[in-house]
């Protein structure tokens, strides 16, 4: 979760009051490096990974409560799968709301990247928010977590014996696995997506007659 506010917004056109560019310049850079700081740190990719970890676990236990009820039911089976279902789901839930927040928050950023990027064009300066070892830190990774996740996916199902696995046991690793691609999924897009804005921002144009971008 973040723990400060985001820089707010650049000011509606109609009251936008910077004396000269370079004003407008120097405005646009603090807050397109603070958001972009927010977007792309390692730090966030380590809080999503510990976030989905929690979740990782609530679904463990909820998978071992799944495989306690496809056994032979005693009432010790019971009270145990019922621990089992209301521990992991105490996981999953809070964890679960707390990536549906960092989704959110990302989405916040990237919003307001754009706002501010729209001001003006300034591309010696844009060239730093390429991060390029950040976005290979998210990516790289992500694109791992990924392809373990689709393993898991597809090769349990189709290699589960009848006798040997239950179906409690393909539920709880097709689970995981579809876990980790969803995770994986979730840093290839912020990877390619952030690259890709930074590289367009830093690409040299044509300046735009009369510098109608401030007032």
């Amino acid at each position: 979760m973040p723990s400060r506010t985001l820089p707010p917004p650049p000011p509606p056109e109609e009251i936008r009051a910077w004396p000269d560019r370079e004003a407008l310049l120097t405005d646009r850079a603090g807050a397109m490096g603070e958001l972009s700081r927010r977007s792309i740190r390692v730090s966030r990719l380590l809080l999503l990974w510990l976030t989905v970890a929690g979740f990782a676990a609530g679904w463990g236990l909820v998978g071992a409560a799944l495989q306690t009820f496809t056994e032979p039911l005693d009432p010790f089976d019971v009270l145990f799968g019922a621990i089992f279902l209301g521990v992991g789901l105490a996981f999953m839930v809070p964890t679960g709301i707390v990536i549906g927040f960092g989704i959110r928050h990302d989405g916040q950023v990237r919003a307001r990247l754009r706002q501010w990027s729209s001001l003006d064009r300034d591309p010696v300066r844009d060239a730093r928010y390429r991060s390029p070892g950040e976005s290979l830190c998210w990516f790289v990774p992500s694109f791992l977590l990924c392809a373990v996740g689709l393993w898991l996916c597809f090769a349990v199902p189709a290699g589960a014996k009848q006798g040997q696995e239950t179906y409690g046991e393909v539920i709880l690793l097709m689970g995981m696995g579809f876990i980790l691609w969803l995770t994986g999924l979730l840093g290839i897009a912020k990877a390619v997506s952030h690259y890709r804005w930074a590289v367009r921002l830093a690409a040299v144009v044509p300046a735009r007659v009369g510098g109608g971008a401030h007032r």
